[in-house]
């Protein structure tokens, strides 16, 4: 074994021993989770090519050193030679003595492969030092390279992290998308950065103006998608959907190298695509599309070749206007009266609203001078499950509120329902059922997996949707025929012949 190669190993090593002794609140406080081996390498393989024979490496939330000595192997194994300027910050004081162990034997080793090393550790917070309004801090220059595992926690609106960036001009709602916007801030123009998060601030309302900010100042170069929530981070027990990117601050628009794999350990499958077809030139939510394969960029087409916009077909989608905690004192736990049906995701059975039912939730809201602004009135809707479980086989669940099925003057739909709507009155029948059969068909539901990296199917989403036309959708409703809802091939191969013309589904 080489000394680099033990030193890998040794730092491994001490990832798992520091990780085993931390307590597990106070890394649960600070979202500590410390990178495996082999993810650190396949981060730092993402790095790109590095010409210069001098160079700035930032490594923030540095834990015991596994990224910056991932790097430092990567300039190894390419027979680089030079010399590493290091900036390592590290937040927790139990785990600096860690970290400033692994730096020092990178200290001793590479110099016999040629790269010279000089290090700095620093014990502090990275946004609070990085955001120094006088640039008088320790990160006050700039760097050519950024490695980065950043914590996952949210922030609250007045936290002092959020608030620091807010005063930069960057609003982030938590302290991954806070550590990727300081470092964009930190990179010289041309400088790269490497980091493994979270998929979700690739979409979603809560992310557009971070997402804004960050592809206004880096183009994406490298994206690896990894398709298992449990691989990555396992001794952790973290089950998110975790991708690496890399980026340069200014760089060229041309292509983008997408990749995919189960884990970290597995052979990655990569295939070039234009930039185009990650972020749409067009698009103001800066949404980052994700097809990792043929199939999802044929399927992402199909999409977006659609003829229509949901404003287009004179439709509107919103979240349900019953917060039940709110209006807890007018909830009724059955049918009673003065009181009108209330709709919960647990009522969505096979394309049709079930109610009621005992789903231990309320199933009635009081029709009084209090709740009329909550309520909509007894029509056709249709109605999507804003939130799915992880282990669910869809993504997108879809019904229709029939009124013929519940005679009603008045309803309440929950907040955990996104609801399409024309002006808050109800949809045609043909039109409503083949939205709803729409909805429910394989291709949009794979297009959400592509395009949405959590749980969440959020309106903003729905409405950025393209749709069939008001003919397509209508001709499609009245194919389904009436009575028991179809299975999935059924709905699939109407959506092929009276949408999608045999194209793939």
């Amino acid at each position: 074994m080489s000394a680099i190669e033990d030193l890998v190993r040794r730092t491994e090593a001490r990832r798992q021993q520091v990780s085993a002794q931390l307590d597990f609140n106070r890394r649960r406080e600070l979202g500590q989770f410390f990178t495996p081996s082999p993810a650190a390498q396949l981060i730092a393989d993402m790095v790109g090519p590095i010409k210069e024979n001098a160079i700035r490496l930032l490594d923030p939330g540095a834990g015991v050193g596994s990224l910056t000595t991932a790097f430092l192997a990567r300039l190894v194994r390419l027979q680089w030679h030079g010399h590493v300027d290091i900036t390592a910050v590290e937040i927790d004081p139990d785990v600096l003595p860690h970290l400033n162990q692994t730096l020092q034997e990178c200290s001793k080793i590479l110099p016999q492969y040629g790269i010279n090393l000089s290090i700095k550790v620093i014990n502090g917070d990275f946004i609070k030092l990085g955001t120094i309004s006088d640039h008088t801090g320790p990160l006050s220059e700039y760097f050519d390279f950024v490695i980065m595992n950043p914590p996952y926690k949210k922030l609250g609106a007045k936290a002092n992290e959020r608030l620091a960036l807010a005063a930069r001009g960057v609003s982030c709602s938590n302290l991954y998308s806070s550590f990727l916007a300081l470092a964009t801030m930190l990179l010289r123009p041309g400088g790269r950065l490497v980091a493994i998060t979270p998929r979700s601030f690739a979409n979603g309302p809560y992310f557009g103006d971070f997402r804004r900010f960050l592809l206004s100042n880096v183009t994406l170069d490298r994206i690896h998608v990894f398709e298992s929530r449990s691989k990555v981070f396992a001794d952790a027990e973290v089950l998110q959907e975790n991708i690496i990117f890399s980026a340069t601050r200014f760089g060229s628009t041309d292509n983008v190298t997408l990749s995919t794999s189960e884990g970290y350990e597995d052979t990655p499958i990569s295939r070039n695509v234009p930039y185009s077809e990650i972020v749409k030139d067009n698009d103001p939510h800066q949404f980052i599309h994700l097809p990792t394969s043929e199939r999802d960029t044929k399927i992402a087409e199909a999409i977006a070749n659609l003829p229509c916009t949901l404003a287009e077909l004179g439709l509107k989608v919103s979240t349900g206007k019953v917060v039940d905690f709110r209006a807890r004192s007018y909830l009724k736990s059955q049918p009673a009266e003065g009181a009108v049906p209330l709709i919960y995701p647990g009522n969505l059975r096979k394309g049709r609203v079930n109610w009621p039912l005992q789903i231990r939730k309320p199933q009635a809201i009081l029709d009084v001078p209090q709740t009329q602004k909550l309520l909509l009135p007894g029509e056709r809707f249709v109605l999507v499950n804003r939130f799915t479980a992880k282990e669910e086989r869809r993504r997108v669940v879809a019904a229709v509120y029939e009124p013929d099925d519940i005679d009603a003057a008045r309803v309440g739909f929950e907040n955990h329902l996104n609801v399409f709507h024309s002006n808050e009155r109800g949809i045609e029948h043909s039109v409503a059922y083949g939205l709803c059969a729409w909805l429910n068909s394989s291709i949009v539901d794979q297009f959400f997996r592509i395009f949405s990296g959590h749980t969440q199917v959020n309106a903003t989403d729905l409405r950025s949707l393209r749709y069939p036309s008001l003919a397509q959708l209508s001709e499609l409703g009245g194919a389904l025929g009436m009575g028991i809802w179809p299975e999935q091939e059924k709905i699939d191969a109407l959506v092929a012949t009276h949408v999608l013309e045999g194209e793939i589904c």
